[in-house]
């Protein structure tokens, strides 16, 4: 018996709230990003058109420039209004992105601690070696899950409170903007990462036209850091080791239907599960788009260190696009080799 597929099995549930958990972390992270970016974008342009406008201004005279300051400075306060709201919205996703953190870790914590107290009352039965010992020890570990599973619940719970009432704080702030030109710009819908199609039963046309996708979406973010560098925070997914985050995030928006996976070891169980997956002996098959796993297995940390995104393959070489690569999204060149990797996966 796999006691720690058996435990894995029993622990389903925990697992699945921390998956919902990253999912949240990925979404908050964004949002607070790309939040900053436009508060920043817009309070320089709010100091740039002073600026200009004073120098204007210091050359003209008369009723028309009179005309011209009142309307530079209207405009100039439909943008600071903008700037201001976007500032107070991105501090309300900060505190959204800082719950959900601690809700994954929370979960994260748990579902290691009831993983390895069941596989234990596994392994000890094992070692007893009888099929009684093996029921019971199934039994119990089954009759331990429910705490567990519980205490997740509660926490993915917590999450979602916080979640609607940043909801509606962030409605209030948009009541308060004038539709003043500045905030009324249309922008494009994200990605919500649905997919479509059988697990395992996407065809090579379609697979290959989702390499490119992948490929494409993960060289748009090459330079990405972490923010601050040296403390794991970054746009794709929870505070934490995050290769494989930025991995399934850059999956998710080539339209893969897969969980924001922050451990790298989950990514290619999820291959394993949707037919996807393929082992050291079979690397030369690697194409664009697909990840490769670096260490020995997807058993722990330990043993699955890394991730990448395959962008070109030439010979006995694998260039791959990589998160958390020196605290940013780099390029880098591998050996394509079973001593590197332990296999890889297709979108």
């Amino acid at each position: 018996m796999d006691t720690l597929a058996t435990a894995r099995h029993f622990a389903a549930d925990i697992l699945a709230h921390r998956n919902k958990l990253a999912g949240k972390a990925e979404d908050a992270a964004r949002v607070q990003f790309a939040l900053h970016q436009v508060s920043k974008t817009l309070h320089d342009q709010h100091d740039l058109h002073k600026k200009e406008t004073d120098v204007v201004l210091s050359h003209w005279d008369g009723k028309a420039s009179d005309e011209f300051e009142r309307t530079t400075m209207r405009l100039r306060k439909d943008i600071r209004t903008t700037a201001d709201a976007s500032t107070d919205a991105e501090r309300v996703v900060a505190r959204v992105t800082s719950t959900v953190d601690s809700g994954h870790t929370a979960v994260q914590r748990l579902a290691d601690e009831y993983i390895g107290k069941a596989k234990k009352l596994l392994d000890d039965a094992a070692g007893v070696g009888s099929r009684a010992a093996m029921a019971t020890a199934i039994a119990a570990a089954a009759d331990l899950a429910p705490r567990y599973t519980k205490q997740s619940a509660a926490t993915l719970r917590k999450v979602n409170d916080e979640l609607g009432d940043a909801a509606k704080r962030l409605r209030a702030l948009r009541k308060e903007l004038r539709h003043d030109g500045v905030a009324d710009r249309k922008v494009a819908d994200k990605p919500d990462g649905s997919g479509h199609g059988k697990p395992g039963g996407t065809s090579p046309s379609k697979a290959t036209s989702r390499g490119q996708k992948v490929v494409s979406a993960a060289r748009k973010e090459l330079g990405t850091r972490e923010n601050p560098p040296g403390s794991n925070r970054n746009p794709y997914g929870p505070t934490a080791p995050w290769c494989a985050s930025f991995a399934t995030a850059m999956w998710r928006k080539a339209g893969v239907k897969i969980p924001i996976l922050p451990f790298t070891g989950d990514v290619y169980r999820w291959g394993q599960q949707h037919d996807k997956a393929y082992g050291k002996n079979s690397l030369k098959q690697a194409k664009p788009g697909d990840v490769l796993l670096f260490g020995t297995g997807p058993q722990s940390p330990s043993t699955s260190t890394h991730i990448g995104i395959v962008e070109k393959v030439e010979g006995n070489k694998v260039t791959m696009i990589e998160g958390n690569s020196g605290d940013s999204v780099r390029r880098n060149t591998h050996t394509l080799s079973s001593s590197t990797f332990y296999g890889g996966v297709r979108p």
